[in-house]
Formats: structure tokens, sequence, C-alpha cells
């Protein structure tokens, strides 16, 4: 039975997010657990959060209930290739330095920027390639927003970070210690990854065939995966192949 998130700890901290925003001049706040579900946090009272700590700029747009909502809004998908921190002032979304994913956004089509003048964007991401996300906005302009960016950006972050893992930590965490691969089995796997077959995996790496089978075979068992697509898609979660 899986365990359930501290709700107790997940209201205190959503109200923490909350204060930090009317704080900063970015008073209302939508954040999800998870940006590839429709889950919503909640808190000690079961209840979506975004009904009970916090709010948003248009009270009839119930984005949590809405599934189409992070394939529409540019914030989350600015959040989808920056996991650090990040800003949207004067129309253009920017961070503490040169970022190319976000210059790409701002070079595409404009935007719906659903009412949002200025906002932080706090990307949280967790074990097995889930990603969270709180965005603190505002409906109006602030020129200092880069300045309080700057200020306050790696608190936010911090605090972001927290509030989601605590709520999502039972359904991310895993039954045992991440699976430890051998270097063989992660070179097995990364070319897999690349499209190879185990035949030109075996001619790159100087194997035979059924060593590499072996070789996958063996991934897939401590990563309690099922097939070639799984044990890819986990190692990939687990930092094991890497770009």
């Amino acid at each position: 039975m899986p365990a359930s998130p501290d709700l107790t700890s997940v209201t205190a901290l959503a109200r923490d997010v909350a204060s930090a925003g009317a704080r900063i001049g970015l008073p209302y706040v939508a954040a999800s657990p998870d940006i590839g579900s429709s889950a919503a946090l909640r808190g000690e009272d079961g209840r979506p959060l975004a009904e009970t700590v916090f709010r948003w700029l248009d009270p009839d747009l119930k984005y949590w209930e809405d599934r189409t909502f992070a394939l529409r809004s540019a914030f989350v998908h600015a959040a989808r290739s920056c996991a650090e921190p990040f800003y949207f002032a004067e129309g253009r979304l920017a961070s503490w330095r040169q970022n190319a994913a976000l210059a790409a956004i701002n070079a595409a089509e404009p935007f719906d920027r659903m009412g949002v003048e200025s906002a932080i964007v706090a990307p949280a991401y967790l074990p097995g390639g889930v990603i969270g996300a709180v965005v603190w906005a505002s409906p109006d302009r602030q020129p200092g927003l880069a300045a309080t960016f700057m200020a306050e950006a790696a608190d936010l972050h911090a605090l972001a970070l927290r509030l989601v893992a605590t709520h999502a930590e039972p359904s991310v965490a895993l039954a045992s210690p991440a699976a430890r691969l051998t270097p063989r089995e992660i070179q097995c796997v990364k070319w897999a990854a690349a499209g190879k077959t185990d035949k030109d995996i075996g001619q790159i790496i100087r194997l035979s065939a059924p060593t590499v089978r072996f070789h996958l075979k063996n991934a897939s068992r401590k990563l309690e995966a099922s097939g070639r697509g799984q044990t890819i898609h986990r190692a990939a979660a687990l930092g094991y192949i890497g770009r």
C-alpha cells in the first residue's frame, strides 16, 4: 500500500509559499506536484490547495481541473526545458544567466500569458523524471522584478522544491535504493537508447550480440523494467544515460 503524503506539512509549506508571494508583490500562486499529471496539490483537509491556500488571477480558471492547461501554459512549457528558476517581465522569460531554452520560447509565436504581467517560476525536478512547479504571479507590471528575482529566486526555488517533494515523495520514492548498474550495463543501455541493435552495440564495444543481450537483461532486472523501452526510460530517469 503506497504511503500518503504528510498533508499537514504540505499545508504549512503552502502557506509559506503564499506568504512569500504576498511579500514580493506576486500574490497569485499556481502550483503542481507533477506537470505531466492532472493531480492537484492537496492540503490537510483533502481539498486542492488552489481552492484554500492559493488564489489565481482568474477565480473562474480552475487550472487544476483542466487536463489541457499544462499544454497551453507557456510557463509550464518553459519548466519542461529549464530546471532553474526563471521570471517573466516585459513580455519575456529570463533567468540569472543567458538561457537558450527560454530564448527559444521568447522567439516563438506570442504565447497566452493568461493575464500574467509579472511572474517568478520555480520548477521542481524530482527522482523518476517527475517535474513539479510553482508560479508566483501578478497582473501588474513590476519594473524591478529582475532585481527581486536575483534576490529571492534561490529561496523561492528551495521552498517550491520542499512543497512539491513533500507532497509527491510517497509516489516517486523508490521502494529500494536506486539500482546500481555496471559500466558494461550502462554502456549497452546508452547505445540501446541511441537506437542501436544488439548486433550494432556488439560491434561498437567489441562484444558478441548474446553478451550485449546478457547485459541488457541484467540492467532490466535491476531496474525492475519490462522490455527495452522501459529499461531505457528508467535508466534515463535515474541519470544513467545522460545527454
